[in-house]
Order: structure tokens, then C-alpha cells, then sequence
């Protein structure tokens, strides 16, 4: 199949498609005429990288699931522990937003937001 086929077949763009062959991801066959041709096993591959990245796995984190999905000797402790450091990232930044949300919330709920020019928000912006 070519790569629109594949784009719509994935739910990959051409672009990240290209991208992910520039980088070493997926290797299509090339036909005669020099275009790409993509087989079955090309878009299995693209449908498990779109979705590893839709959970946020770094394009290294990519490369090595991808690898460990195609070793059929693989242990699934590395690819839990993959797993895991993702998600303890996520937990990490997770806090950190929730943190900075309920700092934010404090100082909309302490300014008046009227015509005075005292503002709590420029206050707390300015350091602890």
C-alpha cells in the first residue's frame, strides 16, 4: 500500500509517517518507481508507535517498545519497566500541575478583579 493508504489505515499523517521513517522506526519497501511501499506488517508497527505516543512514550521510550514488541524472546518485565518509568513521570507531572493549579486558584479567589490597582495575582507572581 502507499502512504496515503497507510496514513488513513493508521491514523497517521504522511508526515509523521515520513518522520518516523527518516528516524529508523519503520522501513518500507521502495518499488521500482522509487516510492514507498508499505506492507502489513509496516502498518501494525505505525498503528503501535500512534498509540504508544498517544500515551505519551518519548520516541526513545518508541524505539525500544517497538523493539521489545518484535523480540518474541523478550522479557515482559522490560517492558513493564518502560512502562512504569512512564508512568511515574506522569504521576510526577501530575502533581506538579495540581500543585500549580491550587497555587493559581489561591490567587484568583485573593483578587478582587475591580478597578483598584492592588492585585494579589502580580503579588504572588512576584515570589514567595
Amino acid at each position: 500500500m502507499n502512504i496515503g493508504d497507510v496514513a488513513e489505515r493508521t491514523g497517521l499523517p504522511a508526515k509523521t509517517i515520513r518522520y518516523y521513517e527518516d528516524i529508523g522506526l519503520v522501513t518500507p519497501q521502495r518499488g521500482s518507481n522509487g516510492y514507498r511501499v508499505f506492507r502489513d506488517t509496516d502498518a501494525h508497527k505505525l498503528t503501535f508507535l500512534g498509540r504508544a505516543r498517544q500515551l505519551g512514550f518519548s520516541i526513545d521510550e518508541c524505539r525500544d517498545l517497538l523493539a521489545l514488541w518484535e523480540d518474541r524472546n523478550r522479557a515482559s518485565a522490560d517492558v513493564r519497566a518502560i512502562a512504569k518509568g512512564h508512568l511515574d513521570d506522569i504521576e510526577s507531572k501530575i502533581k506538579g500541575l495540581v500543585a500549580m493549579r491550587d497555587t493559581l486558584a489561591e490567587l484568583v479567589r485573593d483578587c478582587a478583579g475591580d478597578h483598584r490597582p492592588d492585585c494579589p495575582i502580580l503579588k504572588g507572581l512576584e515570589g514567595p
